[in-house]
């Protein structure tokens, strides 16, 4: 099936007689007959639910759906994107472990890298991302064991080389791990060009209507984990009576790992009705990443061309310096999210986000309504200036989330606000 089928169709399949839509089962455990059987579901003999903290029939629909749509053997759904993250890292990473990661990334994952897993033990090599490959190859070390990007990162909108990110990783035989939640499996398909795990904020463009939290982990399932470099996926697992990963589980061991001891023990779990409205988005998400990407385009090259904007940064943009990489990686749009400042300066850019009528200011992206956002004094307020430096965030930037209003709307709106900017 093509992708916009699998939109709707992929993930849950009624029986004769069933229910059309999937339904929600709101139950936080499953009876069974015997002993016996509960034994062999605890023992990972057996498929099948025995509590909602490690699955749920709604859960596990919408989880075989995204893996469907990027290609991966299979996902599993969390409470939100910043637990994508953490699990991710934490089912590769101990104490000791170093991991590489490109430093234009969204501020609560850079917090997350650079502060919370420094005090486990983890450290953070943030790099340049437009390195060469043999310059990055210097920040790789014996107990690195992973490396990560975004495709589009949030806010500054870099387009990462995802297959030279991936040459880096494979070259140490260590895994890369894409954010793909700015394009979303409609516009990118990161393990086309080596990716070998996925993660999104699920409360973007998947969900597309700003209704509930989630995170989802997607496996590839075609990264070799015999190497000898990551001996928690090759012998026995002690807290799981002593199952190896590789050998049960196969090519499905990084995910298996992630949800019987990863969600097990730290329980970032989603609720089986925001697993439903998630479902509920997807199905309409290859009709909305058209519009959005149709209305950011225009918006783009609307602001381009005023002169009360100092900088427009849009990969959609033939003057954008990602122009080539998201022609490459991003061929059927650059995602909804724009970045900008407005002459005048941080001043000038406060004035024109208060003057807004249609676009809400909200701390939020990636929905269906046009928002904005001033990163510097909300998302990456916790950052130093040199670390917002790092992210790619300066005092002027204005994230703008151009929604699926008709775009004349939009650029109306704009318009009357740039008016009111001295």
């Amino acid at each position: 099936m093509k992708i916009e089928t699998k939109c709707i169709q992929s993930g849950y399949s009624p029986a004769n007689g069933e229910p059309r839509v999937i339904p929600i089962v709101q139950s936080t455990t499953y009876k069974y007959d015997s002993t016996q059987t509960m034994g062999d579901l605890f023992d990972l003999k057996e498929n099948g639910y025995f509590y909602t903290r490690l699955g749920n029939p709604t859960v596990g629909y919408v989880e075989e759906k995204i893996a469907d749509l990027e290609g991966g053997v299979g996902a599993m759904l969390t409470s939100s994107g910043q637990a994508a993250s953490l699990i991710t890292i934490l089912n590769l990473c101990h104490s000791g472990d170093s991991i590489i990661s490109a430093s234009t990334i969204y501020g609560g994952t850079f917090n997350l890298f650079g502060v919370t897993l420094k005090k486990l033990g983890i450290e953070c090599i943030f790099v340049d991302a437009e390195l060469p490959l043999e310059e990055l190859q210097k920040f790789v070390k014996p107990n690195t064991k992973a490396v990560f990007g975004e495709t589009l990162s949030n806010p500054s909108l870099d387009v990462l080389d995802i297959e030279k990110f991936a040459q880096l990783a494979h070259n140490n035989s260590i895994p890369l791990i894409i954010d793909n939640t700015f394009p979303t499996p409609f516009l990118c398909n990161p393990f086309e060009y080596g990716a070998d795990i996925i993660i999104h904020s699920t409360s973007k463009y998947m969900d597309g209507h700003a209704t509930s939290l989630g995170g989802v982990i997607v496996d590839s399932g075609k990264f070799d984990w015999t190497s000898g470099k990551f001996p928690e996926f090759t012998e026995p697992d002690d807290s799981y009576h002593g199952v190896i990963y590789t050998k049960n589980f196969g090519k499905a061991a990084f995910i298996t790992k992630a949800r019987v001891q990863m969600m097990r023990d730290l329980g970032s779990t989603p609720a089986p009705q925001n697993a439903f409205l998630l479902n509920l988005g997807l199905e309409t998400l290859h009709l909305r990443m058209e519009r959005h990407c149709q209305n950011a385009q225009k918006v783009a090259e609307f602001l381009e061309n005023n002169p009360k904007i100092a900088w427009v940064n849009y990969p959609g943009l033939k003057s954008s310096k990602y122009h080539d990489l998201a022609a490459k990686y991003l061929p059927k749009g650059c995602s909804g999210v724009i970045s900008f400042g407005v002459a005048g300066g941080k001043a000038a850019a406060v004035k024109f986000m208060d003057s807004l009528k249609l676009a809400a200011i909200v701390c939020h992206v990636a929905d269906a309504r046009t928002s904005v956002l001033h990163p510097a004094s909300s998302t990456h307020r916790q950052l130093t200036d040199e670390q917002l430096v790092e992210c790619g965030v300066s005092p002027d930037l204005i994230r703008m989330s151009v929604g699926i209003e008709n775009v004349d709307d939009i650029i109306a709106d704009i318009t009357q606000a740039l008016e009111c900017v001295d």
